[in-house]
């Protein structure tokens, strides 16, 4: 079995066990896989305590439900969790959403209220960061200190707060090779990861694969009025297999739910499926091979004029599925609908009469 849990030493010698029973932090979360149950079981083990957690993972395998089960099984579960991407912020910014101002923020505007910061609204519960490896060298400084002496100060206040938050954080880099590489702060990885769990990919879940793909394709046309869904054919599921997921769970959730939009009926076909994948599918295991997969003949061919062929054609087989209807059509294809509305200006598509 790949290796998804890593423990700090206060924890490596929990039993695994061989009970069928799932581990209740898991309450909520589909999949059985092996990788998934062992992670949940620790999550069981470590939630009550307050040491700080780190989660790592690809993007999409779904951290953020890491740090809700250890939040929800805690001793701070009355309390609140906050939830800060770290990525989503300038680092001025940040600074601020952090530890919030003592007297607002502006110039020449006249007095603010003061700015509540996150680490505040958090008192008595949960803070996760997430993407953490994103914070500069001044933040991380500040954020040690939060963990070392359990104090944080607003901006432009000299007062010393209390902090009285327990830290969750979560990173899809590995912060070990940030810290040799001189990114991030070894004393403050070293606080951060007391306790270290990975959340597997989905290419490591293979055994919950069909429970997802059910679940979602359910959840999907329960969400669309879809009734008249009754399953996706076997050349879809075989596309659905052979892709390489790279963006996981996530991923495979946004897939299933463009793809019953855009399915005719009865069942969700392979068009449909490669219609939603677009550029990053994979060829399948089975003959099927995607009707808008270009040929690539023996002569020379003009790439440029070959993408725009391929993009234009999505883009009319969207407008014709949706009936014109373009911000559907910009749902199945992905984009934003004012994106769309300025692509069939650029490529002069309009509907025919």
């Amino acid at each position: 079995m790949t290796e998804a849990i890593l423990l700090s030493p206060d924890v490596e010698g929990l039993p695994t066990g061989t009970s069928q029973k799932l581990p209740l932090s898991m309450a909520g979360i589909i999949g059985s896989a092996s990788q998934l149950v062992e992670l949940f079981r620790v999550v069981d083990h470590v939630a009550p305590a307050e040491c700080p957690v780190l989660v790592t993972g690809e993007r999409g395998t779904g951290t953020e439900l890491v740090a809700r089960a250890v939040h929800n099984h805690s001793a701070r579960a009355e309390g609140p969790l906050v939830v800060v991407n770290c990525a989503n912020f300038r680092q001025e910014s940040l600074e601020l959403e952090l530890f919030g101002h003592a007297h607002g923020q502006g110039k020449n505007t006249g007095p603010k209220a003061p700015r509540v910061g996150r680490i505040q609204a958090a008192q008595g519960g949960t803070l996760f960061l997430d993407e953490v490896s994103e914070m500069s060298a001044g933040l991380q400084v500040k954020l040690l200190r939060v963990l070392q002496y359990k104090e944080f100060s607003p901006i432009g206040d000299a007062q010393v707060w209390g902090a009285d938050v327990r830290l969750v954080t979560a990173s899809q880099q590995d912060l070990r090779v940030a810290v040799r590489a001189g990114k991030f702060r070894e004393d403050l990885y070293d606080h951060l990861s007391a306790v270290r769990l990975t959340m597997p990919p989905l290419r490591e879940r293979f055994s919950d694969f069909d429970l997802l793909v059910n679940h979602f394709f359910q959840a999907a046309c329960e969400r669309l009025g879809r009734a008249d869904l009754i399953g996706i054919s076997d050349t879809a599921m075989d596309l659905l297999d052979a892709h390489r997921w790279p963006g996981n769970v996530r991923e495979l959730e946004s897939t299933l739910e463009r793809a019953a939009l855009l399915a005719l009926g009865p069942e969700i076909e392979a068009s449909d499926v490669a219609a939603c994948l677009g550029s990053t599918q994979t060829a399948p295991r089975s003959s099927y091979r995607d009707p808008f997969e270009p040929e690539i003949a023996s002569h020379n061919i003009d790439l440029h004029n070959a993408v725009e062929l391929y993009e234009s054609k999505l883009i009319q087989d969207a407008l014709e599925r949706t009936g014109w209807n373009k911000k559907h059509a910009a749902q199945l294809l992905g984009i934003n609908r004012s994106t769309l509305v300025e692509m069939l200006r650029r490529k002069r598509i309009v509907r025919a009469a």
